[in-house]
């Protein structure tokens, strides 16, 4: 479990079918937002599956000028809702602006 504030590695799964976790966001690093509690897991439910056993839910926020090559405006963030399992920390040396 994750607390707000953790620097966190999206994890670069190759998966086929359903997926939550936007592929630009694959191999990049952010920080715990909030904790949005557990739900049932989309990429079960996509396929009529229960979703169990539920899976926690993270709002992670990254720098944008680390998402986008040449990207102007430095202090831009994206937030997204990434689920446990699609997250690792990151190196004990990444660290992530706010």
């Amino acid at each position: 479990m994750y607390a707000e504030g953790d620097v966190v590695r999206v994890l670069d799964h190759t998966i086929t079918g359903h997926c939550r976790t936007p592929l630009y966001l694959k191999g990049r690093v952010g920080t715990i937002v909030c904790v949005a509690g557990r739900w049932r897991d989309p990429e079960l439910l996509a396929y009529h599956k229960p979703g169990l056993p539920l899976r926690r839910l993270y709002r992670v926020r990254f720098r944008q000028a680390d998402l986008w090559p040449g990207y102007a405006h430095g202090a831009d963030t994206l937030e997204a809702d990434i689920y446990e399992h699609w997250l690792a920390p990151a190196s004990s040396g990444a660290r992530e602006a706010a």
